[in-house]
């Protein structure tokens, strides 16, 4: 599956890690969320970098003692219709800090990129390599917000408020 990020494919350097399998020595891994808080700080020894595949349908607050020690956190969408994922990736960014890799995994759809990155994700699972080069034309398409989110973007209002104080400072 390709993954995208920075918009282009890139080699995913993390390896999921099914229940019930063995942690590999080294390496970047991803592990379902129901294995990590079994016992988290045995996950969170591993040599590489640590990550969890983190569900729609479970509580952030399980996994936000964790954040600064993750590499990468994975949120999942089940359906298209389903964007719990949205809300969980703000709250990832905007409340809690997180600065690790964002990802967006399961029904990862090319008309959704820009709403996916503006909530935060900063990496994409997508299903076709079609999906993967269409990331960087649909991001490319648009520049300019309204509402103000967790992807560090300014709005078109602070862009106007910007442009008049730069103005009225110039006078």
């Amino acid at each position: 599956m390709p993954l995208v990020k920075n918009a282009r494919t890139t080699t995913d350097l993390f390896v999921q890690i099914a229940d019930g399998a063995e942690l590999p020595g080294d390496g970047a891994i991803l592990v379902p969320a129901a294995r990590f808080l079994e016992d988290p700080e045995a996950v969170l020894k591993h040599a590489g970098k640590v990550g969890v595949v983190w569900p729609n349908n479970r509580d952030l607050d399980d996994l936000v003692p964790y954040l600064d020690r993750l590499a990468a956190v994975a949120l999942v969408f089940p359906s298209f219709r389903d964007g719990r994922a949205y809300s969980q990736a703000r709250l990832l960014r905007e409340r809690h800090g997180y600065d690790g890799e964002l990802r967006a995994t399961g029904q990862v759809l090319r008309d959704q990129f820009v709403f996916m990155s503006r909530a935060g994700f900063d990496a994409f699972e997508v299903k076709k390599d079609a999906d993967a080069d269409a990331f960087a034309e649909t991001m490319k398409r648009y520049s300019v917000f309204y509402q103000p989110t967790g992807d560090g973007r300014v709005t078109a209002l602070n862009r106007r408020m910007q442009l008049r104080h730069s103005e009225s400072a110039g006078q």
